[in-house]
């Protein structure tokens, strides 16, 4: 396996600045304090914003993990988003720790797209999958199985960023959006998926096996 590098997602470039002008501003007043302040501060959004690559495994029926995390939930759901039947729902958390890159599961066709206001309750919460501020992805995968994802916003999240439109063909493991500063992101598989993963486990996006079909 090749070692992965990294990069910062564009969209915390604006949250740069603040700390990269303490750090100047610190050096070239001589104020040890400052400088360190935006070192740290600079630091710790480079940390957050952070995507690294991922090598995606290779091989038919193989669903990806959308998003960095821990599993906390995994149930089955009587009628999916869009598709208004029984599917199972996997539940990643994401702490601030995490990377917030979030990685399409499976290659196919994006169906269709809806964003929906909400709450901002703590993200790990059960209620936050139908009450919080969301982005839900209903792609069909290459076989015509429906997939659903969704971006779920959290108590300090307030912005939900997607790079998708209805109708892009993708692949399995791109980059298609992010969540900021903590949240939960919902994967909806059809009852006849294997599931590869349990309540506990912490995965890695575009990298870490879901599900698999036969």
């Amino acid at each position: 396996m090749k070692k992965s590098s990294s990069r910062i997602a564009r969209e915390g470039y604006p949250f740069l600045v603040p700390p990269l002008c303490l750090l100047v501003l610190g050096w070239a007043v001589h104020m040890p304090w400052l400088l360190w302040t935006g070192c740290g501060l600079f630091a710790a959004i480079a940390a957050f914003f952070r995507d690294p690559s991922r090598v995606i495994p290779a091989g038919p029926g193989l669903v990806v993990a959308p998003a960095d995390g821990k599993i906390v939930a995994i149930e089955e759901i009587a009628a999916a988003p869009f598709v208004n039947k029984p599917m199972r729902r996997v539940s990643i958390f994401l702490s601030i720790f995490n990377v917030h890159i979030n990685r399409l599961p499976v290659a196919g066709t994006i169906k269709h797209l809806a964003y929906h206001a909400g709450k901002f309750f703590v993200a790990s919460f059960e209620k936050a999958s139908e009450q919080n501020e969301r982005h839900v992805i209903h792609m069909e995968d290459e076989a015509g199985r429906d997939i659903i994802v969704t971006q779920i916003a959290g108590l300090v999240a307030r912005r939900i960023v997607s790079y998708l439109h209805e109708g892009d063909r993708v692949a399995r493991g791109k980059r298609f959006g992010l969540i900021r500063f903590g949240s939960r992101v919902d994967l909806y598989l059809p009852l006849d998926c294997e599931l590869l993963v349990k309540r506990g486990d912490r995965v890695c996006g575009g990298s870490s096996l879901m599900g698999r079909f036969s």
